[in-house]
């Protein structure tokens, strides 16, 4: 992984290339309008609330648990047995972005979502949130961090969300196989290069021309940024938006030319 300086002269080259957030100068309509209507939107829907003062309450935590790794790991925390407070801390994606799912969930109003990663939950709340007829399937490696995100779940009253705890390696293949398709993915399990490669083209499985998949931690580190390079290039795709800690991929088949953006955000 990159460290924090390397990360920041990353962000600095993104800021400096990036379009400015507002649309302007861009001529995809559909691009334009992702830009303009969701990226932008600062509406407060009324699930922010509750689910970030279920975040506030986790930062809280001081409690231990151990946690089994399958992923890159932690960036700040080696240990298997860590603080919830520090989980919260570290893994969480930022208001910023669990919004931002929120947002995208509730513009493109996916039937089936699938998400890598689930951590404490707080990002899955946000996908579960944002279209309570939208069948959520979930997936945690750790047992007992998958057992802190499905109490949350229960606290913030979401429903509509599958729980499903173990190693990628074993669990996606099945839960793939029980799919008929896949209408939005967030891929957040593994931050190293070929996993993220194998799960995207597993996901992309059960992808059409509507879906979007998302990569978080795009430039986490070198690795990270070769599986976005080549996910970019893979010829299924046919449109990307580089928003520094998240990559948006679509495959709309409207696009006859590939483009790639990287919008501010």
């Amino acid at each position: 992984m990159y460290t924090p300086a390397q990360l920041a002269l990353r962000y600095i080259r993104y800021y400096c290339t990036a379009s400015n957030g507002k649309g302007h100068g861009v001529h995809s309509p559909f691009v334009f309008e992702l830009i303009t209507r969701v990226l932008n939107d600062d509406r407060d829907f009324y699930m922010y609330q509750p689910i970030e003062a279920l975040r506030e309450e986790l930062l809280t935590w001081t409690s231990e648990i151990t946690i089994e790794d399958f992923g890159a790991g932690s960036r700040v925390k080696k240990s298997p047995v860590r603080k919830i407070a520090a989980i919260a801390a570290s893994s969480l994606k930022p208001k910023k972005f669990g919004q931002l799912l929120f947002r995208l969930v509730n513009h493109l109003s996916p039937q089936t979502i699938l998400e890598l990663g689930t951590s404490l939950g707080i990002t899955t709340s946000y996908l579960a949130a944002a279209n309570s007829n939208a069948r959520v399937i979930t997936m945690e490696g750790s047992a007992a961090v998958a057992d802190i995100a499905g109490a949350n779940f229960r606290q913030l009253g979401l429903g509509n969300i599958e729980l499903v705890t173990g190693n990628f390696d074993q669990t996606l293949a099945p839960t793939l196989a029980k799919l008929d398709r896949i209408d939005f993915a967030f891929l957040d399990g593994n931050h190293r290069y070929e996993p993220t490669i194998r799960y995207f083209n597993q996901v992309m499985g059960k992808a059409h021309a509507n879906t979007l998949i998302i990569l978080d931690d795009i430039h986490w580190s070198r690795e990270m940024e070769q599986a976005w390079e080549e996910v970019k290039r893979d010829p299924r795709v046919s449109l990307t938006i580089d928003l520094f800690y998240i990559g948006l991929v679509f495959l709309r088949r409207e696009h006859k030319e590939k483009e790639d953006f990287i919008v501010r955000f």
